[in-house]
């Protein structure tokens, strides 16, 4: 089985440009869930060369570093706790703040800090396998903090929890779908109370009602909703009450075992994009549901269905009215939300291992850029991917491989904004985000960089088994 080194120093490494302000990046997947940024100027290529900063994390955090108003929030454990930090720009900390015990990841590219931060001006919002939610102010101070887990108990995920808190204009989202009771519900922002709590419950195969994506805030008919994909069902919930006003199923109708909801969807021109089945046991499955109608719409808002390209990881991402999708492979397609027609599709070099990563897409007209794969604890390789002029096809522009060394355990988002070019830091959960499976080779050579002289020759990691793993 191949271990994430504890003696590895967990870090962000930051590349700057010489722009004044710093785009916000509040949420997961940026300011309004298409994983794309409208404004930046970014590099063609990732080194050491162009690192501005490197701030040591103390201790093994899988968030998004996330960004608001020029400070860098990103959760890690410290001392055995769960902690929040802020960054300055110049990668000074600002302050950090610590809650209850963390309960730490069992996977080997978890931890118990894998959902990013969701921050507004009202403050940052965060949540921990622990069970810990809570509202720390701008100023870092902490406005309150609740336990989910010793209210409503354990969850019962295979894997580590992955789900990130999503902000409405009065509340924090958040959802729990597992075997058991399962629920999304609203805490508001200035005391932490709740204000309503809606089961969430579906009969499914053995895992299919496990769930690992985020919510969605989204304009419904006008009315602040939240759209949540899992347990085999897309849901609409209205932000403010909680009730349910939409929902669609049939999503695996020859009862497929474990198949948990991984990837987060994408919504262009009024459509939904999800990645479901197994892509990465050849039993890929892309569904494109239209946004539109009430109550039950199974059986007229299935718009498109694909069974020959998806993703079982990486959440695709949207950017100019096209769909964009690395899959568990290194294959990137780029295809029609509308019709599910692909528009051009190719793939990174191979390798040996699974890819995580969710790609972000940058504003500059230079293509597809994004941290692409990285193992984890050693290499990531961003990649910016360009349409060959009438080919309908792209070019590999660059691949990057930086923090090859011990002190500098590095598998994470790329975070694009306008001052900011790459912001990277540990951020994997156990089935979405980032990272590459670890490369055998390289990790021998992390391995025998920390070891003296006699026990270098004898250093090994055993073979990827992640595609056995369930």
């Amino acid at each position: 089985m191949i271990k994430t080194l504890p003696f590895l120093i967990l870090s962000l490494l930051v590349t700057m440009s010489n722009l004044s302000v710093i785009a916000d990046w509040p949420t997961w997947r940026g300011q309004d869930g298409s994983g794309s940024i409208s404004k930046g100027n970014f590099p063609s290529a990732l080194s050491e060369d162009n690192l501005d900063w490197n701030f040591e994390l103390p201790g093994k955090g899988c968030s998004t570093p996330i960004i608001f108003s020029e400070r860098i929030y990103v959760t890690a454990p410290e001392s055995g706790l769960d902690s929040l930090i802020a960054i300055q720009p110049n990668g000074k900390k600002a302050w950090s703040v610590t809650f209850g015990s963390e309960s730490a990841g069992k996977h080997r590219n978890g931890s118990g800090s894998n959902p990013s931060p969701a921050v507004d001006s009202t403050g940052v919002y965060v949540y921990y396998k622990s069970g810990t939610l809570a509202a720390v102010n701008l100023d870092g101070t902490t406005r309150w903090s609740t336990n989910l887990v010793e209210r409503f108990g354990k969850d019962t995920l295979f894997w580590d929890h992955g789900t990130s808190p999503v902000l409405t204009k009065s509340s924090v989202i958040m959802t729990r779908m597992h075997q058991g009771e399962s629920w999304i519900a609203a805490f508001d922002k200035g005391d932490g109370s709740i204000r309503w709590k809606t089961a969430r419950n579906y009969t499914t195969p053995t895992e299919c009602d496990h769930g690992y994506t985020t919510p969605m805030v989204i304009d419904f008919n006008d009315t602040e909703s939240i759209l949540t994909w899992g347990a085999e069902h897309l849901t609409i919930h209205e932000a403010e009450t909680g009730k349910l006003i939409w929902t669609c199923g049939n999503f695996n109708p020859n009862q497929n075992k474990l198949w948990p909801a991984i990837a987060t969807p994408v919504i262009v021109d009024g459509t939904a994009v999800i990645c479901f089945g197994r892509n990465d046991r050849g039993l890929p499955q892309m569904h494109g549901i239209k946004i539109n109608g009430s109550g039950d719409v199974t059986e007229t808002n299935h718009q498109w269905i694909r069974d020959d390209v998806s993703s079982f990881v990486p959440s695709p991402i949207s950017y100019q009215g096209n769909v964009y999708l690395v899959r568990d492979r290194g294959e990137v397609e780029c295809f029609n939300p509308a019709t599910g027609a692909t528009i051009w599709s190719e793939a990174l070099p191979k390798s040996r291992s699974n890819f995580y990563a969710t790609p972000s897409q940058p504003a500059s007209g230079e293509g597809l850029q994004g941290l692409l794969a990285g193992a984890p604890g050693t290499v990531q390789l961003p990649a910016s991917c360009k349409p060959r002029a009438g080919a309908g096809k792209f070019s590999i522009k660059s691949l990057a491989s930086i923090a090859r060394g011990a002190k500098k355990q590095v598998n994470n988002a790329v975070i694009d904004a306008e001052k900011m070019k790459y912001l990277r830091g540990k951020t994997t959960t156990p089935y979405s985000k980032v990272v590459e499976e670890t490369d055998r080779e390289l990790m021998r050579e992390i391995v025998n960089a920390t070891k003296s002289e006699d026990e270098k020759t004898s250093a090994s990691v055993a073979p990827n088994e992640y595609a056995t793993v369930r």
